[in-house]
């Protein structure tokens, strides 16, 4: 057996356990965080991904859904795929939609917190690859509880054009969504 193909039978057998959960209609991230999060009171992640880019995109965004057993808060990134990586919200300021960095979101106890386009979402900048949908990307959440402990998440996020629901719920044969400025 050549050596590639060894390798890739390990990482196969070692991924099986994720496998058989992922099949439950959640994703390996969420697996691996669902994992963790019985032994540490870290977050839910659910329908995380990210957003592709095309080549010379300089930026993109991460999106997903948070919920925590117990109030804290999401106070940063990062991800060796980009020079840098924030916590980002975006809302309507009069008549213009505003981007800004934020040094923390608030996850309630119990309370799902959404990150996703036009709301608070992770902002991926000065990305180092192009970013193909089918790939997946390592990303490390920080995560701050009330007594000021700081702990991380890794997880893989999926790549795609669109969030995975979109994507399920579209006829195979729907047009891309454009993308308007």
């Amino acid at each position: 057996m050549d050596h590639t193909r060894y390798l890739s039978l390990i990482a196969f057998v070692a991924l099986m356990p994720l496998t058989a959960v992922a099949a439950q209609n959640t994703s390996s991230a969420e697996a691996a965080a669902d994992a963790r999060s019985q032994s540490e009171p870290l977050p839910k992640v659910e329908g995380a991904w990210v957003r592709s880019s095309v080549p010379g995109q300089q930026g993109t965004g991460a999106f997903m859904k948070l919920t925590s057993r117990q109030a804290m808060q999401l106070v940063g990134v990062s991800t060796p795929v980009a020079g840098t990586a924030e916590v980002h919200e975006m809302k309507m300021q009069g008549d213009i939609m505003r981007m800004r960095q934020v040094a923390g979101v608030d996850l309630p106890a119990g309370q799902t917190v959404e990150f996703k386009p036009g709301g608070y979402h992770l902002m991926l900048m000065d990305l180092k690859q192009t970013l193909k949908p089918g790939t997946s990307v390592p990303l490390t959440l920080v995560f701050r509880d009330a007594q000021g402990t700081e702990r991380k998440l890794e997880l893989k996020v999926a790549v795609a054009t669109q969030a995975p629901a979109a994507a399920a719920a579209a006829p195979k044969d729907a047009p891309e969504p454009m993308h308007k400025h």
